[in-house]
């Protein structure tokens, strides 16, 4: 009889806490545990405007993973919300991947990121030289020779190498990690999940708002 009130007293108490642990409302998003400040604020690109930028790196599964829903949140963002992608590469012989996205890039072809991603994850390919790279892109039906001359361009090339240096001044460990306004970084492994990345995202380009896009 006694475990039987007792189970029913514990029914009671998980019926009275659900409406109370409802009110209290989403999460709270706090500085140091769901977002990080850089000591050193970078550069901005755009003025009076949200500058918002994802390392990523092709080859990270975690980065295939929040694509989808990071490609969505771009799509939902207002006009004051400039987002864009910035290839990391950790050691040089990764570099070519970098190379690769600033030539699809300047190609016209970004489009295309994705579907390197999908290659690299689901379909096992490395694309880590030259001519493997060129195949897989000629096969998207972009013309080789083109892709091979801006993948070999000294502005690609370039851009290449001022991608790893910003994420270098921008203290970049790990992929995918966004950074916003130039002194706030959050990402999946930083917030506990990609859902509360996002969440912190959409906070963080609240809070530049509010401060005047500063």
């Amino acid at each position: 009889m006694r475990s039987l009130q007792l189970a029913l007293g514990a029914v009671f108490a998980l019926i009275f806490l659900m409406p109370l642990a409802h009110a209290q409302g989403p999460a709270k998003i706090e500085p140091g545990f769901d977002y990080r400040i850089l000591p050193v604020a970078q550069p901005l690109d755009t003025k009076g405007k949200v500058e918002v930028i994802e390392f990523f790196w092709y080859g990270c599964p975690h980065c295939f993973d929040f694509d989808p829903e990071i490609m969505a949140w771009e799509k939902r963002q207002a006009k004051d919300v400039v987002f864009r992608q910035v290839p990391i590469a950790f050691r040089e012989e990764l570099m070519p991947h970098s190379q690769l996205f600033y030539a699809l890039e300047a190609l016209g072809k970004s489009n295309l990121n994705s579907k390197v991603m999908f290659a690299m994850h689901r379909e096992n390919k490395r694309l880590l030289n030259e001519n493997d790279i060129a195949d897989w892109v000629a096969s998207q039906g972009v013309d080789r020779n083109a892709f091979l001359a801006a993948y070999r361009s000294f502005a690609v090339v370039s851009k290449a190498r001022a991608a790893r240096q910003m994420g270098e001044a921008y203290r970049i460990d790990g992929v995918p990690t966004v950074a916003i306004q130039g002194k706030y970084i959050t990402s999946p492994s930083i917030a506990g999940t990609r859902a509360k990345a996002i969440a912190v995202m959409d906070h963080l380009v609240d809070k530049v708002r509010k401060e005047n896009y500063k």
